[in-house]
């Protein structure tokens, strides 16, 4: 193949594609973005993710990767330019241990807190007030979580840095705020407001409608 085919099967409101694609833009690599609807999945997809059916699904010269992660360290490997990951293998690790933390510890828990079952909220909302707490502590006194530079962290980080204000504006409740936690919330700036990840952000208002449509009360048991 003369040039490479690249194709994200993605949804323009998920963090998980928004990563995946982000990537792709630190890397210079040029890619098709196919929007998927969830409720009417594709049969491309269905075919591409048979096991999981769930998007991103990264399609490179026609080979399909699945899960958000693993795609990020594919792209790393695969172009050259902007190392994604760094290149000492205990920080490599470090990366890898803190980019799981924030998808197994801190989606799920910002998720229950802000949509789950309303006994169940509190709890959930302090647990993500300790979880926001270390990663305060773990950005210390860096711009980004890769130092001076963004890294995987960051991307997966895009849950906490875009994903958490829109959840917390839908759902209504309050689960990060300045005073207790300044350098998170500084991070969230600096992050942002980067003009290429400010134009791979989805629509804010479009996001909160759709999160309280789906999400909102009598979709959600209470």
């Amino acid at each position: 193949m003369a040039e490479e085919e690249v194709v994200v099967y993605g949804v323009r409101g998920s963090p998980f594609s928004c990563r995946v694609e982000i990537a792709l833009k630190l890397k210079g690599v040029h890619y098709k973005h196919i929007e998927e609807d969830l409720a009417n999945k594709s049969p491309s997809l269905l075919k591409y993710n048979p096991i999981n059916k769930t998007i991103p699904v990264l399609l490179h010269n026609g080979k399909p990767l699945t899960e958000s992660l693993v795609i990020l360290e594919y792209i790393d490997e695969t172009w050259q330019g902007y190392p994604i990951l760094p290149q000492d293998p205990y920080e490599r690790a470090t990366a890898r241990f803190w980019a799981k933390f924030i998808d197994d510890k801190c989606f799920p828990a910002i998720f229950k807190a802000c949509w789950g079952k309303e006994k169940e909220r509190k709890k959930a909302a302090e647990e993500v007030s300790e979880l926001l707490k270390i990663l305060e502590d773990e950005l210390k006194e860096k711009k980004f979580f890769g130092g001076e530079n963004i890294g995987l962290i960051d991307l997966a980080a895009i849950i906490i840095g875009y994903s958490l204000g829109v959840h917390q504006e839908a759902a209504g409740v309050e689960l990060l705020n300045r005073e207790e936690l300044p350098r998170l919330c500084n991070w969230i700036d600096d992050y942002v407001n980067i003009s290429f990840i400010k134009e791979s952000l989805p629509s804010r208002d479009k996001i909160i409608a759709y999160l309280r449509n789906r999400l909102g009360s009598g979709n959600v048991s209470k």
